[in-house]
């Protein structure tokens, strides 16, 4: 895990480092910098790989979070991860209700965060990485309430009804990858704790059991009908009214990949999109709209660093493809925690595809805590780092019946 992190801090690294007029000339896309040395009659200056170096020391020092949160995390006793799970779990919640105060009509701007005003984001910019977070707390919900060895039974059903507030405020943002992610957290979340489910279920009559599992099943379906119903779901009236030739991102996307090939294999730098985007952007799609990021993680990436940025991304699709497939195999009594992780991984993956999630501050550090989580999946003995400790569920609360 650590390999990843400061594999991710050394590629900027690298592209801050001043190289001869020999060498950074001979690279793509260099032209124009060249040129502007010789308007100025001045020699060509050592300049580094990036495109614009100050961008890329800005994505270096955003490497801060990842780094504190691995730290942190390498401190951490086996019990305290599932305190995590509450902490993030309650963190989703807070959000949650901060976007449900701005669906409701209440109006406020955020000091620190470039949002737009209107949009239901709750503490992010962007109602993608927002409905990515309510997706995530999809996943956190069943495994808090339903965790192997929590003895504390009003948890179950606090964990439904989150999951029924998470799947409404995910319509209300607009996302529509957020319904795709919000869906998938919601199935994941609880194959994830479906033994355990199953074993409450057992416990009772089972007239009464099927009628449960039937009442919790048409709550979720009633609430997200009567959302559409009612016009408060965002996000499936953007699918239905969703156009793709207005869509600038699709506008975009055949200049963009021209450029992705055009400055490999060393691309222009981690963080350079923005001033690369406006060298290279076709009259065309002049617009007042701001395009800050390709919206799609995996394009802007290799467009940023290359070949190196390639290599990693597949060797990090492979690590968490040969984790997840082990930790999905195994008992789930065993494996709770690192399916979690393999499931939040899932959905920032997907919705990678198409915003850019992972380079905000909350979803850096929680791609950290979910790569941490899945790396510990062992094949054997892996139970007393995933079952949190019934010892401490029991000083929490007393045993019922």
């Amino acid at each position: 895990m650590a390999f990843f992190v400061f594999a991710a801090a050394a590629l900027p690294l690298l592209q801050l480092i001043p190289l001869p007029p020999q060498i950074w000339t001979a690279l793509p896309g260099r032209d124009l910098l060249e040129q502007a040395a010789l308007v100025i009659g001045q020699e060509q200056p050592w300049r580094p790989l990036s495109m614009s170096p100050g961008a890329t020391v800005n994505a270096l020092s955003a490497m801060v979070v990842p780094i504190t949160t691995l730290l942190l995390m390498a401190l951490l006793k086996p019990d305290d991860h599932w305190r995590v799970v509450s902490v993030l779990l309650g963190l989703v919640v807070a959000s949650t209700f901060l976007g449900l105060l701005q669906f409701s009509g209440g109006h406020f701007n955020h000091p620190f965060v470039n949002d737009i005003a209107g949009s239901v984001s709750a503490s992010f910019a962007n109602r993608n990485h927002f409905a990515l977070f309510a997706a995530i707390g999809c996943l956190l919900a069943p495994v808090w309430g339903f965790g192997e060895g929590n003895q504390i039974r009003w948890k179950g059903p606090v964990a439904i009804a989150l999951l029924l507030l998470f799947a409404l405020i995910i319509l209300a943002t607009g996302s529509r990858t957020g319904m795709l992610v919000g869906v998938l957290g919601i199935g994941l979340g609880l194959l994830n704790v479906r033994r355990k489910v199953v074993s409450e279920l057992r416990k009772l009559r089972r007239p009464y059991a099927i009628a449960l599992v039937a009442v919790v099943i048409a709550l979720l379906a009633a609430t997200v009908i009567l959302s559409i119903t009612l016009g408060r779901a965002a996000s499936f009236n953007r699918v239905v009214a969703l156009d793709v030739s207005d869509d600038l991102r699709r506008q975009a996307l055949p200049t963009v990949w021209a450029m992705t090939q055009y400055y490999l294999p060393f691309g222009s730098g981690l963080g350079t999109f923005d001033p690369v985007f406006r060298i290279n952007e076709p009259d065309e799609l002049l617009n007042v709209v701001y395009f800050n990021h390709v919206h799609n993680d995996w394009i802007e990436i290799v467009l940023d660093a290359g070949l190196a940025g390639l290599v990693l991304l597949i060797i990090a699709i492979g690590w968490w493809l040969w984790k997840g497939t082990g930790a999905w195999r195994l008992d789930s009594s065993k494996c709770q925690l690192p399916r979690l992780g393999s499931a939040v991984l899932l959905l920032i993956f997907i919705a990678s595809a198409t915003d850019y999630p992972a380079r905000t501050p909350m979803i850096m550090a929680v791609v950290v805590i979910a790569a941490i989580w899945l790396n510990r999946y062992q094949s054997q003995g892996a139970a007393a780092y995933n079952r949190p400790p019934e010892s401490s569920v029991a000083d929490a609360s007393p045993k019922e019946g």
